[in-house]
């Protein structure tokens, strides 16, 4: 397929050019030793020889990584499924919104599913470049489907920057008949509070046609719900938040966000469940004829309710949601043993937090918090 020029900085690899980035990364020895930690039964040669097989971003996806994605849901959670029923065709171009938990597990475990329900490609992944640490993970996340989002620019930049991922992210569903998978908002919601942000809508409708409606339409948008049981970096964000709160100006370093990315892999996950709502292009029509700043907070609205709505909780949940309302409102939702089991999951993870003043009882509302509004948001998606 001819690619216009002008995504080359940003799109996923092609397969013409993969052979070579194959040859960049195995060669690379920051590559090497992350390949000997995560996949220590595997030598190099086997891994080397298995790329070498891949002709596309896909085969890579399918012969390595789903391998790979499904050992870490069999060490690290109690089970994972993706519900697509809402989904008339599974060979059209959809743009998934979600909310956003895990900086590299949700487009990961997103494409697991679309492969084990049979649909015929996976997603392309929207990366922010502050991810990008190091150059192996820039090639590593390409060759894996992302196209990258440049973050650190002036305004004038910027809004050049977000037309030109509109302009792809329009190309690669209509013209690649590619999925894009993107998170409602810059950056995990720490809380658990999950907003779908404007700026994201107006940067998809950038790219297509003048008519904001028609733009959207074209991107077939699909809200998603993502459920973990537990959060492994619920401890991080709650730590983030005191630090936040106590240093003027403070912000994440590049090490806070390798923490992060490890604790998410690696971290206990219990139960996880991913639930697609149906294409929204038919309740975009009903808003064609409201004023064009209207628009986006409506659309905003409707994607916030299908995910809210499509929540799946767990005893977690409910228990921080009873401790926070002081309240036993949910107790039908958990018992006694889920009671033990969520007090000794707090005090282990208040006990990972190791930074100066330590504030526990700010720290503890903060995690109890991340479970609760979960709740709170799925009860008020019901009653509209």
């Amino acid at each position: 397929m001819n690619i216009p020029s002008e995504f080359d900085e940003i799109r996923p690899y092609s397969p013409e050019e993969l052979p070579q980035i194959f040859e960049e990364l195995l060669s690379d020895k920051s590559f090497q030793e992350v390949v000997k930690a995560v996949i220590p039964d595997v030598p190099l040669e086997a891994l080397a020889h298995t790329l070498k097989q891949c002709k596309t971003n896909l085969d890579v996806q399918k012969n390595i990584f789903h391998g790979l994605l499904h050992g870490i849901l069999k060490k690290y959670s109690d089970g994972f499924d993706l519900d697509v029923s809402a989904l008339n065709e599974n060979d059209k171009g959809y743009t998934f919104i979600s909310n956003h938990r895990d900086i590299v597990l949700d487009s990961g475990f997103l494409s697991v599913g679309l492969i084990d329900n049979d649909f015929p490609t996976t997603v392309e992944i929207a990366i922010g470049d502050n991810l990008l640490i190091y150059p192996w993970i820039k090639k590593l996340v390409r060759v894996n489907k992302a196209f990258i989002v440049q973050r650190a620019l002036s305004m004038r930049q910027m809004l050049e920057s977000s037309a030109r991922m509109s302009r792809y992210i329009h190309f690669a569903v209509t013209q690649k008949k590619e999925n894009i998978w993107i998170a409602q908002r810059e950056g995990r919601a720490k809380d658990s509070n999950d907003r779908t942000q404007d700026s994201v809508l107006k940067m998809l409708a950038m790219g297509g046609s003048r008519d904001v409606i028609d733009s959207l339409k074209e991107l077939n948008i699909v809200p998603l719900s993502l459920s973990y049981e537990f959060d492994p970096c619920d401890f991080l964000k709650a730590q983030e938040m005191q630090l936040k709160r106590d240093i003027e100006g403070f912000k994440k370093s590049q090490k806070d966000d390798l923490d992060n990315m490890k604790a998410g892999i690696f971290g206990y996950k219990g139960r996880i469940h991913f639930q697609a709502a149906q294409c929204i292009n038919d309740e975009l029509e009903t808003l064609r004829d409201l004023p064009k700043t209207e628009i986006f907070t409506r659309v905003s609205e409707i994607i916030d309710k299908h995910i809210h709505k499509n929540y799946r909780l767990f005893p977690a949940n409910y228990i921080a949601y009873d401790i926070l309302n002081g309240s036993k409102e949910m107790t039908n939702h958990y018992n006694h043993e889920d009671i033990a089991k969520f007090n000794a999951y707090l005090i282990k993870k208040l006990s990972l937090i190791n930074i100066e003043n330590k504030d526990e009882e700010f720290l503890k509302e903060r995690i109890l918090l991340m479970y609760a509004n979960p709740v709170r948001n799925h009860l008020k998606a019901l009653k509209e």
